[in-house]
């Protein structure tokens, strides 16, 4: 789950992380008396959705005085804010974070993920604050910095400062940093995140190091331990059908592509979208149905994938471990007559009773297309994709 910058900022705060003075507004009244509030000569309105890139596509702008900052606000609040990272939908903006604009002498990149790779939380930082990681990382990986955090001894000092070194930070400032790490550190493992991101982490010219802008990403998995933070989840910036999809249980993400996936285990939904791409094909979406995939589930599933403009064509790919691939079948009959699917259909079964299931489906009245291999299945859907084009 994603929060908006104002939400995970306050966390930040909570956790004992300096952040500049500032409200969310969602008036330009109400903004201009948050400017107010605050004082100073400078302010900056950032738009608030679920998106980097803002600045680029007008969701960041300086302002003057208080009265500036309420046009700003007005400018932006019910825009449909483009980014790169939005695409071309954008999201339409509905509230603005108002804050005391900091004079900034140098940026840097400081986030904890997990490094999957090494079963760890890693602790990054950067001296290139304010850019794109990806980027960094694919044209100057010199520049990124990397501190492996063991949860069961916690995060350590002298890896704050070995990071802040090479940084170049002074002594003081580097106690500052440490501190910040440190805070940083707790709030991901005390949270469950899966992202804690300050980008830019800034040095201000009074040397302070404070964090500008701040994203948190949690693990759905872990919020029922956190009532407070599920509370902070916006639908809004979420799409529809991802939304409705978690509400059936279903683990959804909407992709580029034209086909459809129906597939019970991740594991085997990454497979079925490569093998898809090998067949010269575009998947739609990541589904997957879980492992006791049954009718009610099906259905549930067809309706979300064909509520989907761009698919045309499904491919159903299961694996009949703790499920029987005959119910499945049925199931599959069932779902597809309720639903009057008309589009092409795709459907592999592996594993118990599959001989029956694919019986089953070969001699209902709907024109499943059954195949045996994986490879099979996906050159069978993208060559029904292909035809319908032509």
């Amino acid at each position: 789950m994603k929060v908006h910058e104002f939400q995970a900022k306050e966390l930040l705060a909570r956790f004992g992380i300096p952040i500049p003075a500032g409200r969310v507004a969602c008036n330009p009244e109400e903004a201009q008396s948050i400017a107010e509030a605050i004082g100073g000569n400078k302010f900056v309105v950032k738009a608030q959705i679920h998106a980097g890139g803002r600045g680029k596509g007008g969701g960041i702008k300086v302002s003057a005085n208080p009265h500036e900052v309420a046009r700003a606000a007005q400018s932006m609040l019910g825009m449909l804010l483009v980014t790169p990272q939005t695409g071309p939908q954008g999201r339409i903006v509905k509230r603005v974070l108002v804050e005391q604009a900091k004079q900034i002498k140098k940026e840097f990149y400081l986030a904890i993920t997990i490094d999957r790779q090494n079963c760890l939380p890693v602790l990054i930082a950067s001296a290139a604050g304010g850019m794109e990681i990806e980027e960094v990382s694919a044209k100057q990986p010199e520049l990124i910095l990397q501190e492996h955090v063991d949860p069961l001894v916690g995060f350590q000092a002298f890896q704050g400062r070995n990071l802040a070194y090479q940084l170049g930070l002074t002594p003081a400032l580097a106690n500052q940093f440490v501190s910040i790490c440190r805070s940083l550190v707790n709030l991901f493992l005390a949270l469950d995140c899966s992202l804690a991101e300050i980008n830019p982490l800034v040095l201000t010219e009074d040397g302070q190091l404070l964090a500008l802008d701040a994203k948190l990403n949690f693990d759905d998995n872990a919020l029922y331990k956190y009532p407070d933070i599920a509370q902070l989840r916006d639908v809004n910036e979420e799409d529809p059908l991802e939304i409705e999809a978690s509400e059936a249980k279903l683990n959804y993400i909407k992709l580029d592509g034209n086909i459809g996936c129906m597939v019970n285990g991740a594991g085997l939904a990454m497979a079925t979208m490569d093998i898809i791409k090998i067949a010269g094909g575009s998947p739609a979406n990541f589904l997957d149905v879980g492992g006791g995939a049954n009718e009610e589930s099906v259905t549930a599933a067809f309706r979300i994938l064909l509520s989907d403009s761009s698919v045309k064509a499904v491919l159903i790919n299961i694996f009949g471990g703790i499920v029987r691939c005959d119910r499945v079948a049925n199931g599959i009959i069932a779902a597809a007559s309720k639903l009057d699917v008309q589009v092409p259909i795709v459907v592999r079964l592996k594993g118990t009773n599959m001989d029956a299931g694919r019986k089953t489906l070969q001699e209902s009245p709907l024109n499943f297309r059954v195949a045996e291999h994986m490879k099979d299945a996906a050159d069978l859907v993208v060559a029904a994709v292909k035809s319908l084009e032509s």
